[in-house]
């Protein structure tokens, strides 16, 4: 490490415990919550997806969701010379509530990176944005294809990161099987859509399937929910909306990156295409009924010099839960094989849940 690099990271080290009301970063310090929520902030904002979707900080690991789903219609009269006027609870608290786990983002900089971002006046900004920007990245992945949590994750046989956490499809999966349409002949494990399928098999298009998912799974306050959108995976929206190819078709909109939207509709919703989401699937819901949650005190982190690596190591952890507010306003699509007009399966990209470049770089 050079000296100007050297002066730069322990003039860091000092920003950093001064904030956080401590002697030295090399140890094992809780951040504090003031520190703790404006990461939150930032990791937040980073992505457009992240800011459509709820933040919620929590002090208890576990405990009730915060309830923001509605139980239906509290409107009524009363006849008070007969009876006393009587409350009703809108919010839907069921007993599931929450658990947040910790989820480690152990990182390093090697001490030629740290002496390029020596010269620039922003070296503290781009040690943190390094990883920030990440974080905000990892937690969509997981939040689509979290599917367990493992005591030792394994990033190279879980690349999507399946057993770091229990992402917000898996939660449909498990806890609300009614919601969930993984398949249309029973055993077949698949929902077959084309104009030569017939309805003991599937939908003659992806229309067709969106509108019976949501008339027959969400309760009817949330079909005429006007915030209600179809999340798709990027096999559908190519081959419904979505051959971008020179960024020039005006059916669809980039949001800073993040979020690819069409101005089409799929069963009359609005089509959004979100990194990491699983080609073969539709996620019907209104954005605001999907939350990260995150415990108070809980968000931990040491950075270490290390010398014998010629490296600086970060190590940050964090408690949080992937939470549907309301299931009775959700449901998921997945399993989708697209026919063509001969009858033959329509061979789709693999299913490697990734975005494209252009969407994944920007936000």
């Amino acid at each position: 490490m050079q000296p100007e690099t050297r002066q730069c990271f322990n003039t860091m080290r000092q920003d950093l415990a001064r904030l956080n009301g401590i002697g030295d970063i090399a140890e094992k310090f809780t951040v504090t919550p003031r520190v703790q929520q404006t990461t939150e902030k930032k990791i937040q904002e980073s992505s457009d997806f992240l800011k459509q979707i709820n933040f919620y900080g929590r002090t208890e690991q576990m405990g009730n969701k915060v309830g923001i789903g509605v139980n239906g219609p509290i409107a009524s009269t009363t006849d008070t010379t007969v009876k006393e006027r009587e409350t009703f609870n809108p919010l839907d608290l069921d007993e599931r509530g929450y658990v947040c786990t910790q989820t480690n983002f152990d990182t390093h900089i090697t001490y030629e990176l740290l002496d390029l971002w020596a010269g620039f006046p922003d070296f503290q900004v781009k040690f943190r944005q390094s990883t920030l920007r990440q974080q905000a990245l990892d937690r969509i992945i997981i939040g689509w294809n979290g599917t367990h949590r493992a005591k030792t994750s394994d990033r190279k046989a879980n690349p999507l990161l399946q057993d770091v956490n229990i992402g917000f499809l898996e939660k449909i999966r498990q806890f609300a099987p009614q919601n969930h349409m993984g398949e249309v002949l029973s055993g077949s494990k698949k929902i077959k859509i084309g104009k030569t399928i017939n309805g003991n098999e599937g939908f003659r298009n992806i229309d067709a399937a969106v509108f019976d998912a949501v008339h027959s799974c969400l309760k009817s306050w949330y079909q005429t929910d006007t915030r209600l959108v179809a999340i798709t995976g990027c096999d559908l929206m190519a081959d419904k909306y979505f051959p971008i190819v020179n960024n020039t078709d005006e059916n669809t909109e980039k949001l800073a990156g993040d979020i690819i939207m069409s101005q089409k509709r799929i069963g009359n919703l609005p089509a959004l295409q979100v990194p990491f989401f699983p080609a073969n699937a539709i996620l019907v819901c209104p954005l605001y009924l999907l939350s990260l949650y995150y415990q108070i005190g809980a968000r931990r982190r040491v950075v270490i010099d290390n010398p014998r690596r010629d490296r600086v190591e970060h190590f940050e952890s964090s408690n949080e839960a992937y939470v549907i507010e309301d299931y009775d306003g959700v449901v998921l699509i997945e399993n989708i094989e697209l026919y063509g007009d001969d009858g033959a399966p329509v061979h789709a990209t693999p299913d490697e849940h990734t975005a494209p470049a252009e969407v994944v770089a920007g936000g």
